[in-house]
């Protein structure tokens, strides 16, 4: 029985461990979506690298963490709250970690910022750079074009005005940033540290429909009826409002 229970927990998709990560440089590792907690021995990601954090995963321990010039550890939006927790760690210029939400489209709403709870424990850097900000609201919808108008004949008959483009959708609220806390030794120096908490822009408005054409006579040799006005140009829809910002809770141990 206990060996079955052993059996169980070693292959449980909700925990797992790691001895070593590392992303070489200027590649893209992306974890498996098979675990919500992971430890890691070592963490190490090299310059311009990026490790990406599938959305299922929302607890990961670090004990020794390497991040070079402009690496990064990408967190995917996600309704659970994210912790990592780093022992110890050097972080160089440029390094960033990401926790910003994803734009809207037409088929879904801009997503926030992902709840990142970040505990530092010991570790040196010379800037790190938090991404917390809300997704960018989705686009408004253009306008359909208005229809041309019917021609006339040549001698009877009357041409028909050209139908009116539809007016642009507006865009779509942004995403409201994340919220973060931040975990440090009392020495940490926050001044090294920088926080975005920005709610997502506002979605872009949407084009007005173009004006249909009047109709016109066409192949006639000695007489035609009228040309026909065009339509109105549909009006260009309202920007979206941006989304709240975020916040940041700061406790020092």
């Amino acid at each position: 029985m206990r060996s079955l229970l052993l059996l169980a927990s070693l292959c449980s998709p909700l925990a797992l461990a790691q001895s070593l990560i590392d992303v070489q440089p200027h590649t893209l590792l992306r974890l498996p979506a098979t675990t919500s907690v992971l430890r890691v021995e070592r963490l190490h990601i090299a310059d311009h690298g990026t490790l990406l954090i599938p959305s299922g995963l929302t607890d990961m321990h670090v004990a020794e963490l390497r991040l070079g010039r402009g690496a990064r550890i990408a967190v995917a939006p996600g309704e659970q709250a994210f912790r990592l927790t780093v022992e110890r760690g050097e972080v160089a210029a440029g390094a960033q970690i990401s926790v910003r939400g994803a734009p809207g489209s037409f088929l879904q709403p801009a997503l926030p910022g992902r709840t990142l709870s970040l505990r530092l424990v010991s570790v040196v850097t010379e800037a790190l750079l938090v991404d917390a900000r809300g997704g960018i609201g989705a686009p408004g919808y253009s306008g359909l074009d208005g229809a041309d108008g019917k021609p006339g004949g040549c001698t009877w008959g009357q041409a028909s005005r050209g139908h009116d483009g539809l007016n642009g959708g507006d865009g779509q609220v942004g995403a409201r940033g994340a919220q973060v806390r931040l975990e440090v030794p009392l020495d940490f120096p926050l001044q090294r540290l920088q926080v975005l908490l920005d709610g997502g822009a506002g979605g872009a408005a949407g084009n007005g429909g173009n004006a249909g054409a009047g109709g016109a006579s066409k192949g006639c040799w000695l007489y035609s009826t009228a040309h026909a006005g065009d339509g109105r140009s549909g009006q260009t829809g309202q920007s979206g409002i941006a989304g709240t910002d975020g916040n940041l809770d700061v406790v020092r141990f």
